[in-house]
């Protein structure tokens, strides 16, 4: 094999995932009337707002060789949070500042500080007491959700404050502003974990630990860093929930962990640590969210998208592991 072919073969393991989005859409306007029109490539950039963001955290961690499955409960906190501080209906006592648009970034702050200080918590037990991450961050799954329904009593947060649910309203291109943030993240991160030091260590962690820590890695620092942004992005997927929702309800975001754990599969990210991007995540999220606007648009039970998605999660781990041997065969 020459150097172009190999090199043209490695760009096409590592973007499989938009090709696959790229095929999915052609079928889909080919057969779906109407399919192929703005509007509904809109839509589905606005669907994957709050899974988008929700899967950078996931990702993050996952490339760094471990599990986070609290993210879907820490979100449903901070958008509880979030709707008890600055809602006006139901249990949200809309707290009074003013100016009123200081609302915005004290809601962000402390759903961010929630977020934070509950990573760091998952962060600690697994670098420092040396306790698995999946048993920590399940125990983190159920007793944040329990929090959130002790809080709220069961009850809802509505009627969010509108400075706070303008970014809902407020549209530029056809797109809301919370879409044009969750492009940001995945803007800003993508750049972080492919062009920074500490992108760098966190994905060599993920490949090798033990050799990552003989290089001179200060590996419990950059997990528990990991963590910690892992709780802090899935904070803000919280915060945006709850605005396109105006408001939280105690069983909000219930299985959106599941649909996050697909779409960063699907997205090329590798279960064993070291290996995936997060454009590829976003990929994934939009390709979901792409299935799920043509099961809407054919009137399909929507039984369906569960059956299509584990089969994606499934064709997505086999294809994971067919690229590995293919690139053990280039090595």
């Amino acid at each position: 094999m020459t150097p172009g072919q190999r090199r043209t073969l490695e760009f096409v393991l590592d973007n499989l995932v938009w090709f696959i989005l790229l095929a999915v859409l052609a079928i889909f306007s080919a057969f779906i009337p109407n399919y192929f029109q703005p509007q509904i490539f809109g839509n589905i950039i606005e669907q994957s707002t709050v899974l988008g963001v929700m899967s950078i955290g996931l990702a993050i961690v996952i490339i760094a060789g471990h599990m986070d499955l609290s993210v879907e409960s820490v979100a449903a906190l901070s958008a509880m949070a979030t709707g008890i501080l600055f809602a006006s209906a139901g249990i949200g006592i809309d707290v009074a500042i003013s100016p009123g648009w200081l609302k915005v970034p004290l809601s962000v702050a402390a759903g961010l500080a929630v977020g934070g200080a509950i990573g760091f918590l998952n962060g600690w037990l697994v670098v420092k007491v040396r306790l698995s991450a999946f048993i920590v961050t399940l125990a983190s799954f159920i007793w944040v959700r329990g929090l959130v329904v002790a809080l709220s009593g069961g009850r809802s947060a509505q009627n969010l404050a509108d400075e706070i649910r303008w970014f809902a309203i407020q549209r530029v291109f056809g797109l809301p502003l919370t879409a044009y943030i969750a492009i940001l993240c995945f803007v800003v991160f993508s750049v972080m974990m492919a062009r920074t030091r500490f992108g760098r260590h966190l994905t060599m962690i993920g490949g090798n630990e033990t050799a990552a820590f003989r290089a001179g890695i200060k590996v419990n620092r950059v997990l528990i860093t990991a963590f910690v942004m892992a709780g802090m992005i899935s904070a803000l997927a919280g915060w945006l929930l709850a605005i396109r929702t105006s408001g939280a309800t105690a069983n909000l975001g219930v299985g959106m962990l599941f649909n996050a754990f697909a779409a960063v599969v699907i997205g090329g990210v590798s279960l064993k640590g070291g290996i995936g991007s997060l454009p590829g995540v976003y990929a994934g999220v939009l390709l979901l969210s792409s299935i799920n606007t043509a099961i809407n648009l054919l009137h399909l039970p929507a039984e369906y998208t569960q059956v299509i998605q584990g089969l994606l999660v499934l064709a997505a781990v086999l294809l994971d592991t067919l690229k590995h041997s293919i690139r053990k065969k280039l090595a």
